[in-house]
């Protein structure tokens, strides 16, 4: 996962064909969410961060992070509205979902 979104990799949601390209998914996570079931972009516009989060822990392992829902978070919000932010702008946010 990477730590800010490079304005060289944001383009229009519609424009982007592969995870990689995403604001703030590296080769790892878009690894891990293609063995989630995940194959494109806009794949994610059909999962609930949450439940795509839970379906990741037993694909992550220990490595099973709340930030990687935070980035779920800010990747849903970049596809629905064309705002790209960094995971951890989504954190607040992720914290109160959890708790729930």
């Amino acid at each position: 996962m990477s730590a800010s979104p490079s304005r060289s990799k944001i383009k229009a949601p519609a424009e982007i064909r592969r995870l990689e390209d995403l604001p703030n998914i590296g080769q790892k996570l878009a690894a891990d969410l293609r063995l989630a079931g995940v194959m494109q972009p806009l794949d994610l516009l059909n999962r609930e961060p949450l439940s795509l989060f839970r379906d990741l822990a037993p694909i992550m392992g220990p490595r099973h992070d709340p930030c990687v829902f935070y980035t779920l978070l800010a990747v849903r919000h970049f596809l629905q509205h064309s705002e790209a932010f960094s995971w951890w702008k989504f954190t607040a946010q992720g914290k109160e979902i959890l708790k729930r």
